[in-house]
């Protein structure tokens, strides 16, 4: 019998704790911006991509963007952030 290493179209398959550490750290920034004063989160989408951390979705000020990014880089484990997170436009959605 000849053993063969796994692998997945000539790739070595991503380890099951790097997934579990990825979802730790996506779940520790959310809660910190949901716990955090001076910015509404609750459109703004966490994803860790290694131990960068990728902030998108939509605030109601520059302000709230920038705090985002100050509140993600203090979580134990934050490298990088990479700040996507788009203003909304006071405009729609208005109803008349």
């Amino acid at each position: 019998m000849v053993f063969k290493e796994q692998t997945f179209h000539g790739r070595q398959p991503e380890a099951e704790a790097d997934y579990t550490n990825r979802a730790t750290l996506e779940a520790s920034v959310a809660n910190a911006l949901a716990v955090a004063g001076g910015i509404d989160a609750s459109d703004v989408e966490v994803t860790a991509e290694g131990d960068e951390i990728v902030l998108s979705g939509h605030v109601g000020t520059v302000e709230e963007i920038e705090r985002a990014t100050v509140i993600a880089r203090t979580v134990e484990g934050v490298h990088t952030v990479r700040n996507r997170i788009l203003l909304v436009d006071p405009t729609v959605n208005v109803r008349h």
